[in-house]
């Protein structure tokens, strides 16, 4: 057969960060006891009314105009009708026929992250709803197994994001994923919390035959708690799709979940279509309209956005456009990196610092930038106290692991152990003479053209000064003593 090619589409729900639910005034807290924040509205009571939040619209409206949407002046709230036991109602309040904002684009990087090869992936809509509540199962099935239900979830508002059919890998969903919960993250309306819900995903993933327009069956995967599960479960199920295509089979158009223990898709349903949900326009809700002006209003407070953050980096600091990326992702991470760079007047040097020392040592202790050991004042003074000669880059690490054991300041560290890097040239040189006087071999060695010997001498000076001399002036002497 032809060569495949994937086509994917991705649809992501993010919880909105507001203090109160989409339609009534009950906190929106994760981790509150089981059924405490509740209320009628939001366990679907008989004769109850919703009363839509100005505060959700205002967080949609700003994720919107940051990926680039047209916002709708009039939007409608539909009911889309299904029965599942965290489901109250019997229905969800969303939107469909008209939603909130369309016609957007997220560019991604398509090269690692380098910065050159830049695909937009088209968005289709953003629309609001509510989000259901949460079913919590105990025991393992055909055993005596339970199922519970919390309702503390149901009502907290939801934008589903749903992208075009443009997504041609894996690796530009991850792409497309981690700009687009850094953009939300950035604009202050979702946490991006994965693990806790506050962000899911789902993917639509057909194949077809590459130069073919039309698309092939769509599969839904459901399920995908995570980025890393979001691309195995694509890679999986292209795979699946591609190995049954190339046996003459058919693919059959259903919803299927993610396990992520195998590694593998299973089937959960036939996938169901619009007209299974029996969209009719939400009675108790009127259409929301949108203001001209209060769309302004939100996009003059739109904050600088991810790309636009590693665009002025890249610009005003000489950052590499890998590491500008790097430390754009995540906004705290860029915060911090940014109060070091500016007090430490060492862009480079910071953004090596932070990449490098600090994110290995926070990945190993599993810590987040925010709870970093270390604050921003800390490590833009042991910058300077390299830039300054008062310490060798090699020591400011061994001073650095310190500071983040909790030892204290820089200063105070290098004063109590005695690291001061030695800087006199008198003292420098009597340590270059004793290396050379008591190993004339090496220095023969040296003098009949291997030059490698060089690096072997600074060493021992190195070693001799406890590692403190200056290895500038280390090199500069050594040099002047064997040219002699």
């Amino acid at each position: 057969m032809t060569d495949l090619q994937p086509v994917i589409g991705l649809e992501v729900h993010a919880q909105l960060k507001t203090a109160s639910k989409i339609f009534c005034g009950c906190p929106t807290q994760f981790g509150a006891p089981p059924n405490t924040n509740v209320c009628p509205v939001c366990l679907g009571m008989p004769g109850v009314l919703p009363v839509l939040n100005r505060r959700a619209v205002e967080y949609a409206v700003r994720a919107a105009l940051a990926t680039g949407c047209r916002v709708n002046r009039s939007s409608i709230f539909a009911r889309k009708n299904y029965f599942y036991p965290d489901l109250p109602k019997g229905y969800q309040i969303s939107q469909y026929e008209l939603p909130l904002a369309e016609h957007g684009r997220v560019p991604i990087d398509v090269d690692g992250g380098a910065g050159e090869a830049v695909k937009e992936i088209g968005l289709t809509r953003i629309h609001m709803e509510e989000d259901a509540g949460k079913l919590i199962h105990e025991g393992m099935p055909d055993s005596d197994s339970r199922s519970y239900v919390d309702f503390n979830r149901s009502g907290v508002p939801l934008i589903e994001i749903v992208s075009e059919p443009e997504i041609g890998s894996a690796q530009e969903a991850h792409a497309y994923l981690t700009l687009l919960r850094s953009i939300l993250v950035y604009l202050g309306v979702c946490d991006g919390n994965m693990e806790e819900g506050s962000l899911r995903c789902d993917a639509n993933v057909s194949v077809r035959p590459v130069g073919r327009e039309k698309l092939g069956t769509k599969v839904e995967v459901k399920n995908l708690n995570s980025f890393r599960n979001v691309m195995r479960a694509l890679d999986y199920e292209i795979a699946r799709q591609s190995d049954a295509l190339r046996r003459g089979e058919s693919i059959a158009q259903e919803t299927r979940l993610f396990d992520a223990d195998r590694g593998v898709t299973e089937p959960m349903r036939s996938k169901e279509e619009a007209m299974d949900y029996r969209y009719f326009p939400e009675p108790d809700l009127p259409p929301l309209v949108v203001e001209d002006a209060w769309i302004e209003e939100i996009r003059s407070s739109l904050p600088e956005l991810p790309r636009q953050r590693r665009a002025r980096l890249m610009r005003e600091h000489g950052l590499s456009a890998r590491d500008a990326t790097f430390i754009t992702l995540e906004k705290p991470l860029a915060d911090y990196y940014e109060a070091v760079a500016a007090a430490s007047r060492n862009p480079k040097a910071a953004a090596n610092w932070v990449c490098s020392e600090l994110i290995g040592r926070l990945n190993a202790a599993r810590l987040t930038i925010d709870r970093s050991p270390v604050p921003p004042a800390s490590l833009s003074a042991l910058v300077r106290l390299i830039e300054d000669g008062t310490i060798s880059g090699k020591i400011a690490k061994s001073v650095f692991d310190e500071m983040f054991a909790g030892g204290g300041e820089p200063a105070e560290i290098i004063r109590r152990k005695g690291l001061v890097q030695i800087s006199d040239e008198a003292s420098i040189e009597a340590a270059v003479d004793k290396v050379l006087a008591d190993n004339p071999g090496q220095l023969e060695t040296y003098r009949k053209g291997k030059t490698a010997a060089f690096g072997w001498f600074v060493g021992q000076v190195m070693k001799a000064t406890g590692g403190k001399a200056n290895p500038g002036l280390v090199n500069e002497i050594l040099k002047k003593k064997l040219r002699a």
